[in-house]
């Protein structure tokens, strides 16, 4: 069992909570999920670690409640426990794992959508513990609902906050965002967009055409977690993928949105999820060999 140290609501709907995990706070990295499980009978839940303390072996996840079993996880408080926390799963981000003298020779921009800034937040973090200030845009619909401001402030080389009514920050969505600050006269090597599936599609439609690559984490799409249920296939250029094992972090300029969201739409219903099965045969599950699941 693994106990809540802390749960909070970090905004409407939009819930943090500390779990005790002495051996996935000791051995994940920002980039990677984890995989929660309330009791016996609940459903996998595949959540980005937001946050880890190895010291007092915590993570932090931070999840919006949508179906039963979300809603069933947010309605535990602290000292109550989980029955499953594994991980971690996923690769660790390009920029952890990369030669720390190339980052930091890069000018990056991160862009998190509402809770996107959860999973965008250690990577900063982690950037910042090595001397390294990247610009972070979180955006979100209205004032109420921007999330970690604080924690961000403190590890951002500049933050900007925008909202799409303009009620704090700067008015509109992201993309406009990133637009202005280019400009302005930034310029970035690289950006890492986290958030909705169509916030990330239209970022990465906006870095394509300033000439910015683009990394997105597909983590909205998975399901299952372990390259089983075949629900977060994606095609990625010319290739097929799955978010859970060789992901969740991809090129966003060569991911196909408009499959990727039809295909999450369908998987939401037993004839949708039969109907794919069918078309896409041994190529379904992450685990077939196509996409190294099983390495």
């Amino acid at each position: 069992m693994f106990k809540i140290l802390k749960a909070e609501h970090l905004a409407e709907n939009i819930i943090l909570m500390d779990v005790e995990a002495k051996r996935v706070a000791k051995s994940c990295e920002p980039g990677q999920f984890i995989i929660v499980r309330v009791d016996e009978k609940g459903e996998r839940i595949p959540l980005t670690i937001a946050d880890y303390d190895r010291e007092k072996g915590s993570v932090t996840i931070v999840f919006q409640p949508i179906g039963a079993s979300t809603h069933q996880l947010a309605g535990l408080k602290a000292g109550d426990s989980l029955m499953d926390f594994v991980g971690p799963l996923g690769r660790p981000s390009d920029l952890i794992t990369e030669d720390l003298e190339v980052t930091k020779k890069k000018r990056i921009l991160f862009v998190a959508g509402g809770v996107g800034t959860a999973p965008v937040y250690p990577q900063v973090k982690w950037l910042h513990e090595h001397g390294i200030a990247a610009d972070v845009i979180v955006g979100a619909k209205t004032k109420s609902l921007v999330i970690m401001e604080e924690m961000m402030e403190k590890v951002a080389g500049n933050l900007y906050i925008t909202t799409d009514d303009g009620s704090y920050g700067r008015s509109g969505m992201v993309t406009k965002a990133i637009e202005d600050l280019v400009a302005e006269g930034k310029e970035y090597d690289v950006c890492i967009a986290i958030g909705p599936m169509i916030m990330m599609k239209f970022c990465c439609l906006t870095t394509k055409k300033l000439g910015i690559p683009t990394v997105v984490s597909m983590n909205p799409i998975m399901v299952d977690g372990t390259g089983m249920c075949g629900a977060c296939r994606l095609t990625v250029g010319d290739e097929v993928k799955f978010a859970c094992v060789d992901g969740p972090e991809f090129d966003g300029h060569k991911i196909n949105f408009d499959e990727a969201m039809k295909r999450q739409a369908m998987y939401r219903t037993e004839e949708g999820r039969n109907l794919l099965k069918f078309q896409e045969g041994d190529t379904h599950h992450g685990g077939c060999g196509h996409c190294g699941g099983d390495e």
